[in-house]
């Protein structure tokens, strides 16, 4: 996706940084601050636009919606918080649709297993699987909860968005060709 030329080279750079910066902040706070979200999504449609003029704007805005088509779902049912939402559209504006939902397959997939080393290690192996139990009849035992308390114990999902985005920015064609 970032051609070998000097704007493609700086603009991929930039990519990760504010991905990895995201992830970052999610680990330590569980939060995505908005400024690093614009800031991607901002730089986001300046790069399409550049590199592929009016054509790129189109993209980055179906980029754009196709993220927030994704996984808005997931913060509807409070799997997900507005953040992750967020830091995956701003991505899109990047990776334009196709590369959005290759994206969305990676990062959930990086999720699912994130997920449950997270369960095993705050809960326990017998916790963790008796919580998987319920949760396939009901899945909003799944739901995380807002509050400070149990905001340092949730999972950073950012963490899977962001590596999920930049593996499909990064390694063309890794799912979908």
């Amino acid at each position: 996706m970032f051609s070998a030329t000097p704007l493609g080279i700086l603009a991929g750079g930039v990519f990760t940084s504010l991905l990895v910066l995201a992830a970052l902040r999610d680990l330590q706070s569980r939060r995505i601050p908005n400024l690093i979200v614009a800031t991607l999504a901002v730089l986001g449609i300046i790069y399409s636009t550049t590199t592929l003029s009016a054509a790129g704007a189109l993209r980055s805005v179906e980029g754009i919606a196709t993220g927030l088509a994704c996984w808005l779902p997931f913060y509807l049912f409070g799997w997900l918080g507005a953040g992750d939402v967020k830091l995956f559209a701003a991505a899109g504006a990047w990776l334009g649709p196709s590369k959005a939902i290759e994206a969305s397959l990676i990062a959930a997939l990086l999720g699912a297993v994130l997920a449950l080393v997270w369960m095993v290690r705050s809960r326990g192996l017998r916790d963790a699987v008796e919580t998987l139990g319920i949760a396939a009849t009901l899945p909003g035992v799944l739901s995380q909860t807002s509050s400070s308390a149990n905001r340092i114990r949730s999972l950073p999902y950012g963490v899977a968005i962001a590596a999920g985005a930049l593996c499909a920015g990064w390694i063309p064609g890794l799912l979908i060709a």
